[in-house]
């Protein structure tokens, strides 16, 4: 009898499972009710007095394993069904990750910044809230010019000569202090104005500005690297230049570019004129130069400035400018596809 216990003992050292049908089937032929475990309790009655230690020591002992062996096989099933439904079927292919798209700004600026840099601009960058001096007195707007109020400032209520930049001007003034002729660099950021939000104006949006400045800088160069401009990003080459005003820049003018009359849509964008203004610029004014401690009687230089958002808004027929910063997703998607 002592024999065929260890026989059984055997066994169950050695039995495997892998499922929770054949693992309860083994707990039923050992540790049932009418199991051989009982059975054994049963004949243990009959076993002689002499032979009762080693009879009862030997069922202890397949009890055991047999109950060690059922909690083995439970956990080991338990831990394989967790790891497949965490991980599913690891030899099924997986899925695509979905890409990303860069915002249409993101996209405008850095067409921008490729067709400059190829015509020898670098890029300059300069902080967001800026001092008066940077954003308005260094750019010929002293103190209660009048100018001033062509831009609707945000100041910094504990320190009136502190505000958020109405421009990457700025950023210029900046590179002039640190920087000597010759200078050809481009300005892009965000900027802000204290205007109402609408379809085609916001109260923070952003440009790119641009300067030259070297010996003998005329009008008619910043007429050319205008044109190469216009012609590279819109595929348009035909341009004119309006007389206009800014502070910092005399002469000054408005830059229109002829898109044409082809759509209902352009109808729409240019009024039906067929002619889009895109951006300001001008010679630099002497004061400026003055104020960033170069030589005017020696150095002249031209700056141009537009906007991004308006520019995204043309190229990618986007008909309302606070798509660009509500970050609805359904929109964003749309430029997956762009560079």
């Amino acid at each position: 009898m002592i024999d065929k216990i260890k026989e059984h003992i055997a066994e169950v050292e050695n039995f495997t499972a892998e499922s929770k049908e054949a693992i309860e089937a083994f707990r039923i032929k050992y540790l049932g009710k009418k199991g051989l475990l009982n059975d054994f309790f049963v004949a243990f009655k009959n076993v002689p007095n002499d032979q009762k230690k080693v009879f009862g020591q030997s069922i202890n002992q397949l009890k055991l394993a047999a109950t060690e062996k059922v909690s083995e096989l439970k956990e080991s099933l338990e831990s394989k069904t967790e790891d497949t439904g965490k991980y599913g079927d690891l030899t099924r292919p997986g899925e695509a990750m979905a890409l990303g798209a860069r915002h249409p700004i993101s996209i405008v600026k850095n067409q921008i910044i490729d067709i400059f840099s190829r015509i020898g601009f670098n890029v300059s960058e300069g902080p967001e809230i800026e001092d008066d001096w940077h954003n308005f007195t260094a750019l010929n707007l002293p103190e209660y010019h009048p100018a001033r109020d062509m831009q609707d400032t945000f100041f910094i209520q504990t320190d009136p000569d502190i505000l958020l930049r109405t421009h990457t001007s700025s950023v210029q003034v900046r590179y002039m202090e640190n920087n000597k002729p010759p200078i050809r660099t481009i300005s892009p950021g965000r900027v802000y104005r204290n205007e109402a939000i609408s379809a085609r104006s916001h109260c923070f949006f952003h440009q790119v500005e641009g300067l030259y400045i070297d010996k003998d800088v005329s009008f008619a160069d910043l007429k050319q690297t205008l044109q190469f401009f216009t012609t590279e990003l819109f595929g348009k080459s035909k341009i004119r230049l309006r007389p206009s005003y800014f502070p910092f820049t005399e002469p000054s003018a408005e830059v229109d570019v002829y898109w044409g009359l082809e759509t209902e849509t352009d109808y729409k964008m240019t009024k039906g004129t067929g002619w889009l203004e895109i951006m300001g610029c001008g010679m630099v004014d002497p004061n400026v130069l003055e104020n960033c401690n170069i030589d005017s009687k020696e150095y002249s230089g031209f700056a141009f400035g537009m906007g991004i958002d308006r520019i995204a808004l043309l190229l990618h027929q986007i008909s309302d400018i606070r798509l660009l910063s509500e970050n609805d997703v359904r929109f964003l998607e749309q430029f997956k596809s762009t560079l």
